[in-house]
């Protein structure tokens, strides 16, 4: 039994094995600081990679030393404070030893907490470690795999159409190379003898018989190999590659009505952020869809969907029955895994509210895997969520959180994501 071990570096000459180690032995405490770096990144820096800080307190390795062992008797003169069996203090620590609070000092050493860098995937990994996509109904296309015809090289057999005259000639010059190569050597040694003989003035009428007879010999064997054999025929070849049916899309409403100001659109924007990149790493093909409403819904890029400052009033069923129009038109539910999320600071129409009730059970939700409604607001609740909160008690792959500010957004993602959650019969 051989065993292997990987002592290959990485672009920065440090142990890949080692990163790996260490990053396994300070998992909790990088994690930590990943969930608390989340909160302090930009809109446009989710996808790369962090600079994790690790305490100092948190780094410290037990070690060995030799210690002076037995019972020792010291005597301390000038002792007026303490008496046999007392303990000691620690003398206080000076301040300027290092990172953290305290006033600069002449004297002490100390250390400043460990920072090191993690690559986009690490930071990714550590930030999607235990979600999962709650909720998933596995459909027929799920269980079936596709196929697409594409090239993969040339073979010996096959039908007539497929005939590659290109390749087909270039084998069959290599074969009457190879065939007729030591007998055009051979004919030209012939050819150059008979012109010896010919130019000599003496008589050799039997040699010469015997040299025109070999060069017509070897001439009508060079001339029976023949131009194109079956060998040389190449026939393209064609093979069947299977096609990932696993596709998803996901739709990101957003409300843009008059009380939803910039801060608020922000939060919303880092929770899609987390969506979608989550939803990467399940998915090899994924399509967003972006719908912004006020009193009216439309499809637009991401660009327009996050700082278009068109604002207006507040009908929330117009971004419902853009996404059912869009799913009718663009993605068959037996091809694509629906996903949905509605971010929202929880005003609409008191008359609208019901009307989203109805679309959301009986139109949207059984086309979807999982759908999302996020309030982000400080304020008591509206219509919008006391109609929504009758869909999450009767409907599983709905769910709803509320946002009241920043921080608030990785713990609400990981709760709607969080492994374990009942499954869809």
């Amino acid at each position: 039994m051989a065993n292997f071990i990987d002592r290959r570096l990485n672009s920065k000459n440090k142990s890949t094995v080692n990163r790996q180690r260490f990053i396994r032995r300070y998992k909790s405490q990088i994690k930590k600081s990943v969930e608390e770096a989340i909160n302090q990144r930009g809109v446009t820096d989710v996808e790369s990679g962090e600079n994790v800080t690790i305490p100092k307190k948190d780094m410290s390795e037990p070690i060995f030393h030799q210690g002076k062992g037995g019972v020792r008797d010291r005597i301390h003169p000038g002792n007026d404070q303490y008496s046999a069996g007392d303990k000691i203090k620690r003398p206080p620590q000076q301040g300027g030893q290092g990172s953290g609070q305290g006033e600069a000092s002449d004297s002490g050493e100390g250390q400043d907490d460990f920072v090191f860098s993690i690559s986009k995937d690490e930071y990714l990994n550590l930030l999607f470690e235990d979600l999962e996509l709650p909720n998933l109904e596995k459909n027929q296309l799920d269980k079936l795999v596709d196929y697409k015809t594409v090239r993969s090289g040339y073979c010996t057999q096959g039908v007539p159409a497929n005939i590659d005259i290109v390749k087909s000639l270039q084998g069959s010059i290599a074969r009457r190379i190879a065939m007729t190569s030591s007998k055009r050597k051979e004919l030209k040694a012939l050819e150059q003898q008979l012109e010896a003989l010919e130019k000599d003035p003496h008589d050799h009428v039997a040699q010469e018989k015997k040299l025109q007879q070999d060069i017509v010999d070897l001439k009508s064997k060079i001339a029976a190999v023949p131009f194109i054999d079956t060998f040389d025929l190449r026939f393209r070849n064609y093979a069947k590659q299977p096609v990932p049916t696993s596709k998803a899309v996901m739709f990101c409403l957003m409300d843009v009505s008059g009380s939803m100001d910039q801060a608020t659109k922000d939060m919303a924007k880092r929770f899609y952020i987390l969506l979608y990149l989550f939803l990467t790493r399940t998915y090899k093909t994924i399509d967003v869809v972006y719908i912004r409403h006020h009193t009216q819904a439309k499809e637009v890029d991401e660009q327009e969907f996050f700082y278009s400052q068109e604002t207006g009033g507040t009908i929330a069923s117009s971004a419902l029955e853009l996404m059912i129009k869009v799913i009718d038109e663009r993605y068959n539910p037996r091809e694509w895994n629906i996903y949905g999320a509605q971010a929202s600071d929880g005003d609409n129409w008191a008359d609208d509210s019901p009307y989203c009730y109805k679309l959301m059970t009986q139109d949207l939700l059984p086309l979807c895997r999982y759908f999302a409604y996020i309030e982000i607001t400080q304020r008591a609740h509206q219509t919008l969520w006391q109609q929504y909160q009758k869909v999450a008690d009767t409907t599983p792959h709905f769910a709803m959180q509320h946002i009241k500010s920043v921080e608030d957004i990785y713990p609400v993602f990981r709760e709607l994501f969080k492994k374990n959650t009942k499954q869809v019969a």
